[in-house]
């Protein structure tokens, strides 16, 4: 498993870690209607997510923002941000920074995401920061736990692997 640390406290994760080649675990998060989204709503494209702990503060915010930018550029991908953020906030967040290329969620519910892919932190009922790719498979090709929640993700490697996903 995966060693985190929330301000430099190490912290523990809920679920299971999920590693290339493994097959991607569908989960129900809210949209900002409330309405129910799946991992499998996807099926047939490349999926990029983005996990965050708080939307609104800087990290998070930064991160958000810098895959909004990618997700334009980015062919048959779909981007997705989740954070444990009520939806209702996360609207409001994405109408204030302009976030209209990728799809902000909440898996505030029952930590179905957090828990399915290993980052829900039991202290916190937050989300550990961490990016997944899902090829058009449905099979992880990428996976990064960032090992300090307050650190920004290798948004290089991200991107590539996106692009390099079918």
């Amino acid at each position: 498993m995966a060693s985190i640390t929330f301000k430099e406290n190490s912290v523990t994760l809920l679920g299971n870690e999920v590693k290339p080649g493994d097959k991607a675990p569908d989960f129900t998060v809210l949209a900002n209607d409330l309405s129910e989204v799946k991992l499998s709503d996807y099926d047939g494209k490349v999926r990029l997510i983005s996990v965050v702990p708080s939307i609104d503060t800087g990290v998070c915010d930064q991160q958000t923002r810098r895959f909004n930018e990618e997700a334009e550029k980015l062919d048959n991908v779909e981007v997705l941000t989740i954070s444990v953020d009520l939806p209702f906030a996360q609207k409001r967040w994405c109408a204030g920074a302009g976030i209209e290329n990728l799809q902000v969620l909440s898996d505030h519910r029952d930590l179905s995401f957090g828990k399915n892919y290993g980052v829900a932190i039991k202290e916190l009922r937050l989300l550990a920061r961490s990016i997944f790719v899902v090829n058009s498979k449905g099979e992880i090709t990428y996976a990064e736990y960032v090992s300090e929640a307050t650190n920004h993700p290798d948004y290089e490697a991200a991107v590539e692997a996106a692009k390099a996903a079918e």
